[in-house]
């Protein structure tokens, strides 16, 4: 049975998992879909088509599902998926995607949004990602699972994140950050491997060693950084997380990866 406060307003149409509990003056729209065992604490306005993934937690003033803040946006169905046991916090704002952009914004498992972060139009965001309080990520952005992203920081449209990555409080970054990359700065460069993060979720020493060999070949002042590339992948071809980092660069983007000073 689901708990529904007297004072909230959920509209017919919305659908509703097993154990749900809406707290006060919560608002939830016609196209809603919350999983089993989601909990909205209390002022939590859900609009358009948002699924919420089961046992996920909203607080209080969070916005979820309306219209994005893009002058393009021209009234389409787009979606927010959002995945399971994951934490949105106070006045955290999630808008839907657009035509332009794959008409869905997702954030997956296990994720932290804590207070005032912001995630625009047609975003990406992998599992287990932080964002910070009032980290801002813009529209088209890609986030890769693990990556924190510190408080107050920006991210600008179309930027990659790539997973397990840092990025630095008060930053503001303009370009591609690598797999296993932090990087801070008020426009953020490139400051080395998020060491920290690797030995945190138990990546091994060895591992470790290598990611860092092919890190100052990659970033290195010789030839151009497509050589650097395919020497780095040629050597360290058995190397999964050095492979993922070639990858990333190879694959591209719209904006350029983040370089060191």
């Amino acid at each position: 049975m689901s708990k529904i406060h007297p004072s909230s307003i959920v509209e017919d149409g919305a659908t509703l998992g097993a154990d749900v509990e809406i707290g006060p003056f919560c608002v939830v729209g016609p196209q809603v879909s919350l999983g089993d065992g989601v909990k909205l604490v209390s002022h939590v306005s859900i609009a358009g088509k948002t699924e919420i993934g089961a046992e996920s937690k909203i607080y209080p003033f969070a916005s979820v599902g309306h219209p994005p803040q893009d002058l393009k946006y021209h009234g389409e169905e787009s979606r927010v998926v959002v995945g399971a046991r994951t934490t949105i916090r106070e006045q955290v704002t999630i808008n839907p995607g657009t035509e332009g952009g794959g008409m869905v914004t997702s954030i997956g498992d296990d994720c932290l949004l804590m207070v005032g972060a912001h995630v625009a139009h047609d975003c990406r965001v992998g599992n287990s990602v932080i964002l910070v309080n009032n980290a801002t990520i813009a529209g088209h952005v890609h986030v890769g699972d693990h990556a924190i992203l510190g408080g107050l920081s920006a991210v600008h449209q179309w930027v990659r994140i790539g997973p397990h990555s840092f990025l630095g409080g008060l930053s503001g970054l303009e370009n591609d950050l690598i797999p296993y990359g932090s990087a801070i700065g008020d426009r953020a460069r490139l400051g080395g491997l998020n060491i920290v993060g690797l030995k945190r979720r138990g990546f091994e020493r060895d591992s470790i060693h290598k990611l860092r060999a092919a890190y100052r070949m990659l970033f290195s002042d010789e030839g151009t950084l497509l050589e650097r590339v395919e020497d780095v992948a040629a050597m360290f071809a058995d190397e999964p997380l050095v492979i993922e980092v070639v990858d990333f660069i190879r694959a591209g983007g719209d904006r350029r990866v983040c370089m060191p000073r």
